[in-house]
């Protein structure tokens, strides 16, 4: 094994969940807005399985636009929460860029780009699926929970290659959800089924849930993890 955890900064913070047998995979999970990983990490230690390392970096603190310029951490600045609102296509670009540090420095210490799963919840669900679908590489899979595409005009132009045309996504959304309503879930599940293989894209959602998980969701995103990353 090589490779430096201190040369990737959101990596030498993260929470990782180590696998109890040798490690074959690894999930990355990033965590909403104003939260940290340790709390999606606890999620994760829930459904982990034994020989997949679960990856839960920080958010860096960034004044949000959202809540009147408030340090909190944020993956990217947000102006606002409706599909037409503007938004900061610079820090996107950069977050992406940030986890795919983390996806480089992971394929170089032995498990392949096609053994990890990307995923998050609100915000950092929208950043797990603009920068799988930006990755040079072809991810097993995208968890995206309560969450949009963000510059979803962009694509599928900003795509950046056949491969991850090809990924697999899982995305669940609270028909309940009074922050990002699932008609936003559903309107980027059209966007991604106009440009993504609709056989590899589940859509679930769940009454009566808010801007939340619940157990079969998690259960969902389990049985989907479990499905993309067999044991080997």
């Amino acid at each position: 094994m090589c490779g430096n955890n201190m040369s990737v900064p959101l990596l030498a913070e993260a929470v990782t969940v180590s696998g109890t047998e040798r490690e074959t995979a690894a999930v990355i999970f990033l965590h909403g807005l104003g939260d940290n990983g340790h709390g999606w990490a606890d999620s994760m230690s829930s459904i982990r399985l034994p020989y997949v390392k679960y990856i839960c970096p920080h958010a860096p603190r960034i004044p949000v636009t959202l809540n009147m310029r408030m340090m909190m951490p944020s993956w990217f600045d947000l102006m606002g929460l409706s599909p037409e609102s503007p938004e900061d296509e610079a820090g996107i670009k950069k977050a992406a860029d940030n986890i795919k540090a983390i996806i480089e420095h992971e394929v170089k210490n032995g498990i392949p780009a096609n053994r990890i799963v990307l995923g998050g919840f609100s915000q950092g669900g929208a950043l797990s699926l603009y920068t799988a679908l930006t990755s040079q590489h072809k991810l097993a899979g995208v968890v995206a929970l309560s969450c949009w595409l963000p510059l979803h005009k962009s694509f599928p132009q900003a795509c950046s290659s056949s491969a991850s045309q090809s990924v697999a996504v899982l995305q669940c959304h609270g028909e309940m959800d009074p922050m990002i309503p699932v008609q936003i879930g559903a309107m980027t599940s059209e966007k991604l089924k106009s440009f993504l293989n609709p056989q590899r894209l589940s859509f679930k959602t769940y009454p009566g849930m808010m801007h939340s998980s619940c157990p079969e969701e998690m259960a969902a995103v389990k049985e989907f993890i479990e499905r993309q990353l067999p044991r080997v």
